[in-house]
């Protein structure tokens, strides 16, 4: 009888979830954006950290990707904002701030990247949610990763999630440790934190 792995652990995690975070090696160019997006989200939200990806990639509108940089192992994470029609699915089209930001000149056009479609990031109920208190919370930087730190059962109706985000400015990088307690029967936020991790 086949004895299937995940049918005796509630918390084991369906092996799709793994082959969506597989890193995608990919190429990544470059535009400044244009008015209108297929997702009607603008070009310069997130602080222009946005992406347009092949309509064949299967990513959604408002997905995060972490996008890698192989050469320097610089990283950025971006909203999809739009698509481009004729790219193949390992192809992303990002702003010019975003393509710069991975520590390459915009000159050069295009670059190896690897893609990781961030599920982690969206499986967890306040990550990206948390994600822009951040960037609202420490102006002229802007999160380039992060880490799922934990979950925890405060009371019967109190779960705390908490994250450490990796940010960078032109000057420093710094982490910032950021939780949310939410009742898990209404998904209401009760409290949210956000604190800087000394160095």
């Amino acid at each position: 009888m086949y004895n299937n792995p995940f049918h005796h652990n509630p918390y084991q995690i369906p092996p799709f979830f793994d082959a969506r975070q597989q890193v995608i090696q990919g190429q990544a160019t470059w535009t400044e954006g244009g008015q209108v997006t297929k997702c009607n989200i603008a070009w310069s939200d997130n602080q222009y950290m946005t992406v347009a990806v092949s309509p064949r990639a299967g990513f959604q509108c408002g997905q995060t990707l972490k996008v890698r940089n192989p050469q320097n192992t610089r990283e950025v994470l971006v909203e999809v904002v739009d698509t481009v029609q004729n790219y193949p699915p390992n192809r992303i089209n990002l702003h010019k701030r975003a393509f710069e930001a991975l520590g390459v000149n915009a000159d050069v056009g295009v670059i190896n990247v690897e893609i990781t479609p961030s599920p982690e990031l969206e499986e967890e109920k306040f990550g990206k949610y948390l994600i822009e208190l951040v960037q609202v919370g420490y102006p002229g930087y802007r999160v380039v990763n992060y880490d799922f730190e934990g979950s925890e059962e405060v009371s019967s109706n109190r779960v705390r999630e908490t994250y450490i985000y990796t940010l960078e400015s032109p000057r420093e990088t710094i982490k910032v440790r950021g939780s949310v307690v939410y009742n898990p029967n209404t998904n209401r936020v009760i409290s949210f934190d956000l604190s800087e991790i000394e160095q």
